[in-house]
């Protein structure tokens, strides 16, 4: 009698194990080790610009799809740490280009980018700059937000050199003058 009820409780505890084990493994989805290092952007994503800010510490990223084009793909920006992200823009996957305008400028010694989008009444502006006619150079790097009615914007500068790649980006997103 002893032997069919060991049986029975090993079973249960087995059970219950590969339960656990199951459902463990499908919420380690969405976990930040299926994120690319250093950034919110997901493995099977594209990452436009991803830094860590100064303060708070906190990274901001713009991720995409990596079909993104005009008309496929999409395009979201998100702010916070892997474990807990604050901000994402949009919330919906579809539809995302015409919600962010893109400017580039370059000339021999400068190189400005600049990648907007507005939330809530809140304009965003992430900027990768760079002025080498100034001595010594100047390099802006990072995201500057304004509240709305507020004159003055908040900065979260760049705390290493981002992970950009715009390629492509002036033919996929409207261009913000």
């Amino acid at each position: 009698m002893k032997i069919p009820t060991l049986k029975i409780v090993l079973a249960i505890t087995l059970g219950g194990l590969a339960v656990s084990a199951s459902h463990n493994s499908s919420s380690a989805s969405s976990q930040p080790t299926d994120l690319q290092p250093g950034t919110l952007c997901a493995k099977n994503e594209r990452v436009i610009f991803s830094c860590p800010v100064k303060r708070p510490a906190k990274i901001v990223s713009l991720c995409a799809s990596k079909d993104l084009t005009s008309e496929r793909g999409y395009l979201q920006y998100r702010f916070g740490v892997p474990e807990k992200i604050e901000l994402e823009f949009p919330q919906s996957k579809t539809g995302t280009q015409p919600k962010f305008q893109y400017t580039h400028y370059f000339r021999a010694q400068v190189d400005l980018t600049e990648i907007s989008f507005s939330s809530n009444g809140y304009e965003y502006q992430i900027t990768d700059d760079y002025n080498g006619e100034e001595k010594p150079a100047q390099i802006s790097q990072g995201v500057s937000v304004t509240a709305p009615g507020k004159p003055k914007d908040v900065s979260f500068v760049c705390r290493t050199k981002p992970k950009a790649d715009y390629t492509d980006l002036q033919a996929v997103l409207p261009n913000g003058q």
